[in-house]
């Protein structure tokens, strides 16, 4: 047992439901914006492709100019160099340019628990729970700092707390979790709640989750689209599911269900992706299918700057 950090209160699964909160109460609320641009412009390379098809180069340069970015201190390039430095970059010999280094990424969470930031508690309760970056293994700690991520608007958190009541048996309070991070704009929530939909046969909650997830990145709600539509995944369905379903006017659509799977392929890809104009260029059944014209036409446009967290 180690001592509790100061700050922080242990989570028990049987004390009232924790206060919501929302991340970017908690960020500055003014953005370099020439340190934003070139952060932006690498995250985005980064994400454009699989990271073995990256040269050296390529990702040397990311590197550099992401840790440029977070010695001017912004934020999101702060919280992707930690992301770097616990997972390396540049997976094969040929590609490597940094190995991983769990105590340089955890020097950066701490830095932001500091600043009182929402994912450094999220990211500093993950080292507890598995012990690296010199964080003490130790549960308690790891769902005290789960606690409080979540109540200063962790998604990530809140979703931890969402599954912790879901186990307890606590639905309502799981569902209220869920809809903190989902109306953060948090993918795996609207998956999440597509899920729990599905399995109440509430097809019509389940189907509008899952489109709001793709909007919002998840791949994973692309892939439940994909098989709703899919013929051969539609036809295993219990008769009483079709019927809903039939009710619902969602019948097997194999051009639907392709355009879905190009969707959750690129959102595999890059989950930074926001396909804001979804509903005009993939709208759900009882619209009619317009021309496709591919995932781009679905991609929220670049709002104009200053950018803000």
């Amino acid at each position: 047992m180690h001592t509790m950090p100061a700050g922080l209160r242990p989570f028990k699964i049987t004390d009232p439901l924790p206060h919501c909160g929302t991340w970017k109460e908690r960020m500055p609320s003014v953005r370099d914006q020439e340190v934003y641009d070139r952060y932006i412009k690498a995250r985005k390379f980064w994400r454009s492709r699989i990271e073995f098809e990256f040269t050296r180069a390529d990702l040397q340069h990311i590197l550099n100019d992401v840790r440029w970015a977070a010695d001017k201190g912004d934020w999101g390039a702060i919280a992707l160099l930690s992301h770097f430095y616990l997972h390396g970059l540049g997976p094969f010999d040929y590609n490597n340019v940094l190995t991983s280094d769990p105590d340089s990424s955890i020097s950066l969470v701490r830095r932001a628990v500091a600043a009182g930031q929402a994912w450094g508690y999220y990211d500093l309760g993950v080292a507890h729970e598995y012990g690296y970056g010199g964080a003490a293994l130790d549960d308690a700690i790891a769902w005290a700092y789960f606690l409080k991520a979540a109540e200063l608007g962790s998604p990530d958190a809140q979703m931890a707390l969402a599954e912790a009541y879901g186990e307890a048996r606590r639905p309502e309070d799981e569902r209220t979790m869920l809809m903190c991070a989902f109306r953060q704009g948090h993918g795996a929530a609207a998956e999440r709640l597509g899920l729990l939909a599905e399995v109440h046969d509430k097809f019509d909650e389940a189907v509008s989750y899952y489109q709001e997830g793709t909007k919002l990145g998840n791949a994973a709600s692309a892939s439940a689209l994909m098989l709703t539509f899919d013929p051969e995944f539609w036809g295993n369905n219990k008769q009483e599911t079709k019927d809903k379903l039939r009710r619902l006017q969602i019948y097997p659509d194999p051009e639907r269900g392709k355009r879905y799977k190009e969707l959750a392929d690129a959102l595999k890809i890059n989950p930074d992706l926001r396909l804001g104009q979804l509903d005009q260029v993939l709208p759900l059944p009882p619209a009619e299918l317009p021309e496709w014209h591919g995932i781009e036409a679905a991609i929220t446009p670049e709002p104009p700057g200053p950018h803000t967290y």
